[in-house]
């Protein structure tokens, strides 16, 4: 086996503040300056895009961070362009961290003459010359199955309970975690076990596509502290409505945990006037400016996560030890004290 260098790290467009604080975590670790590798990435007058690496990465362990987020199919192209670039300039390892997986909710086909859109997905970017995939909080877990390399999906749920345990910690007996739907039961029942909380699911039945037709709650949350537990937020519709039914069921307050803050149109608006006290969601995808001045919106960062994996991919060392809250405690230190 190869003996791999140091990490170095390069950025995308779809979200470079995260990659810049991914460098700056690392610094802090490494007791010694990590930088983003110097190239650029930009589109010709057509929209195709262009890549050109200005630092020698011959032999180098390359981490591409880039979440396939919106716009979905440029910011998936960037990263199949990145990677081809670093391999033929003969980077030793290239792994793609995608803090946001796109294309995950078609993992299966959900009617006749349909696509597996998450496995061309997986497919381009293998054959692009990636060798390995750090993720979080896949969609559906067995998309790491589509890939014929080493897929490592970290969780959001050790840093959200390392965040209610914080803010919630004169109220640990009133909450109650809640699955949003009967297919999400086990990321919330998770986050509840961490944190010794009781689980309840809504169940939601859709009259058509995007549109739900009816919630049953599913377990007493009357004068409970709701928590609502999913890894997508879209439109927000579902969610909200979630929350309405929550508080006519009796519940105290609702608040929400959703790990990729999507945020389309027009979800912030909803957000803002809905009866949740706080929609907490990570910065896997870059918070437009509406997301960050919303007041009821909070972001928790996975710079630290992320950081931490990546340093424990290069060295070969666990990174399924960051499924424990009791870790992560310490790389999130000072966030969560007091």
């Amino acid at each position: 086996m190869a003996i791999l260098n140091e990490p170095k790290l390069i950025s995308g467009n779809a979200n470079s503040p995260l990659a810049a604080q991914v460098a700056k975590r690392m610094t802090m670790h490494r007791g010694r300056s990590v930088s983003l590798v110097d190239a650029r990435v930009e589109r010709f007058n057509d929209s195709e895009i262009f890549v050109e690496v200005f630092e020698n990465v011959r032999g180098e362990d390359m981490f591409i961070i880039q979440p396939t987020s919106n716009p979905a199919n440029d910011n998936l192209m960037e990263l199949l362009v990145i990677a081809d670039a670093l391999r033929r300039s003969s980077a030793s390892r290239i792994t793609a961290v995608i803090p946001y997986f796109g294309y995950a909710r078609q993992d299966r086909r959900s009617k006749a003459r349909t696509p597996i859109t998450a496995k061309l997905v997986a497919n381009m970017i293998v054959e692009a010359g990636v060798e390995r995939i750090l993720t979080l909080d896949l969609h559906a877990t067995q998309i790491q199955g589509f890939f014929d390399i080493p897929v490592d999906n970290l969780y959001a749920s050790p840093i959200y309970a390392l965040d209610v345990m914080h803010h919630f910690k004169d109220q640990r007996d009133e909450i109650m975690v809640v699955s949003p739907d009967v297919g999400g039961v086990a990321r919330a029942r998770d986050l509840a076990q961490r944190i010794g909380a009781p689980l309840s699911i809504v169940d939601k039945r859709r009259g058509k596509p995007g549109e739900v037709a009816e919630m049953t709650v599913i377990g007493d949350v009357k004068d409970r502290t709701c928590l609502i537990v999913d890894d997508i937020v879209d439109t927000a519709g579902t969610l909200c409505k979630a929350a309405e039914v929550l508080m006519e069921h009796g519940a105290k307050e609702v608040h929400a945990y959703i790990t990729h803050g999507v945020l389309s149109q027009p979800a912030v608006a909803r957000v803002s006037k809905s009866v949740m006290k706080n929609l907490v969601i990570t910065d896997t995808i870059l918070p437009t400016e509406e997301v960050k001045s919303c007041k009821n919106i909070r972001i928790v960062p996975t710079a630290p996560m992320f950081a931490q994996a990546i340093l424990n991919t290069s060295n070969g060392t666990s990174v399924s030890s960051l499924f424990d809250h009791h870790t992560l405690g310490p790389i999130y230190e000072g966030m969560y004290q007091g």
